[in-house]
């Protein structure tokens, strides 16, 4: 990975909001949210390190730099030890999700430079990328539907893998010439894998010619999104291989990142203009707007847990960004909640049962980063720390100079966890 690329990735950063917060029905009682102490997780010897995700157990994975930081590797980080995941042969790899038998997904590099010149893993090298399945301290990669690329993103506790797998249909929706890293040259498919191979390949909304799973839970659902090269146009559930489209949110597209196992989603719902990007909740066929801590514009919904918990990001209009906790109707800045002296908390990935929250901290206006746990303390929150969601009418609207902003900051933020069709990262960025 090289230093431009490292630049791509600190930025981290994207977001939503523009929507009244309607108050969703709580899960359980109402409750204060709890205390948190934060464990800096460190890199693996570069200054760039975020945690994407983690299981019940408390162990984490996610992406760190190597001495030098032109390398990125997939890491997980169990009962204080982190182990360096390597990659397929490439110079890097990225992990995305896990389960609680520590079995780890994720998109790695190999030493073949892909012969369309596609940059599907999106560091800028233009190697084959490959979805991966790593357990017993292997990394093994997944099948692709014929073509060069994929990538791995969820993992439920069956062993079921959804990602995103290419076939050798040429993608006659894709620019011509191409234009890589942005857009590829073949089809891409959301796929299940079980056992190291393909299980299923998902069907599209509408015949839609791509699509991308991004997360599955342990009754088989599986969320993403189907379009064609160039955009998504279907938020999609997969209820054990059946789609559901999910509709919008007042006209705005959801893009569905977690589901947990009772079936509510969160992402983000953007406008087409890319003006507008809105966390949301999705349960029982509606989707609702978690809003924003003030005065922030954007917000990004990545994790929600079983309690229906929920985490992410909330952002200015100059996509300085801040980790959320959403539970109750209520959105608090988790750095409200930390111990005295913890870094400061940008990103927030993912949370489990037990209220663990994993993410990315920062050293603000610099590409300082390291990955981090939060682990509740259940301590006494000091009075006034919680902040309810901003109204819309409240929120500030970015202006025509910023639009080109928003949308790459919104790849930058996901372009390596997610391959989602249009956000993949570019040197240039």
């Amino acid at each position: 990975m090289k230093p431009t690329i490292l630049t791509c990735i600190t930025a981290m950063t994207l977001f939503a909001a523009l929507a009244n917060p309607i108050r969703v029905a709580a899960q359980e009682q109402n409750q204060q949210p709890p205390r948190y102490t934060v464990t800096d997780l460190g890199t693996l010897g570069g200054t760039f390190g975020a945690a994407n995700a983690l299981n019940n157990r408390g162990s984490v994975v996610g992406f760190a730099t190597l001495p030098g930081d032109t390398e990125g590797h997939a890491f997980l980080w169990s009962k204080g030890i982190k182990s360096n995941l390597d990659t397929l042969g490439g110079p890097n790899s990225t992990a995305a999700f896990l389960n609680e038998r520590d079995e780890v997904t994720g998109s790695a590099e190999t030493s073949t430079p892909d012969p369309l010149g596609e940059d599907f893993c999106t560091f800028g090298t233009h190697l084959i990328c490959l979805p991966f399945l790593w357990q017993d301290g292997l990394m093994a990669p997944l099948p692709t539907l014929g073509g060069n690329n994929g990538a791995a993103s969820g993992i439920n506790n069956r062993g079921q893998v959804v990602g995103v797998a290419e076939n050798t249909t040429p993608d006659s929706t894709c620019p011509s010439p191409p234009i890589p890293p942005f857009f590829p040259v073949l089809e891409s498919k959301p796929v299940v894998w079980e056992k190291g191979e393909i299980h299923q390949e998902l069907p599209t909304i509408g015949g839609d010619p791509d699509g991308f799973a991004s997360a599955i839970n342990d009754n088989g659902q599986a969320v993403g999104q189907t379009g064609n090269c160039t955009s998504v146009f279907h938020a999609v559930l997969w209820n054990k291989g059946t789609p559901t489209d999910l509709g919008t949110l007042r006209g705005l597209l959801l893009a569905p990142l977690d589901i947990n196992n009772g079936g509510q989603i969160v992402g983000f719902a953007s406008s087409p203009d890319g003006t507008v990007f809105l966390a949301f909740l999705w349960q029982n066929g509606v989707a609702t707007s978690l809003g924003t801590l003030p005065p922030d514009v954007f917000s990004l919904a990545l994790g929600i847990n079983d309690k229906g918990q929920i985490v992410g990001d909330s952002c200015d209009v100059f996509f300085d960004c801040r980790a959320f906790l959403w539970q109750d109707g209520t959105m608090t800045e988790l750095n409200t909640l930390v111990q005295a002296n913890a870094p400061f908390l940008e990103n927030a990935n993912s949370i489990n049962s037990r209220g663990q929250i994993a993410g990315k901290t920062t050293v603000q206006g610099t590409p300082i980063a390291d990955a981090f746990l939060a682990t509740p303390s259940h301590d006494e929150v000091p009075s006034g720390s919680t902040t309810p969601a901003v109204r819309a009418e409240a929120v500030q609207k970015p202006t025509a100079d910023k639009r080109g902003n928003v949308s790459r900051f919104l790849r930058q933020r996901l372009g390596h966890r997610y391959h989602i069709p249009g956000l993949a990262t570019s040197p240039r960025d």
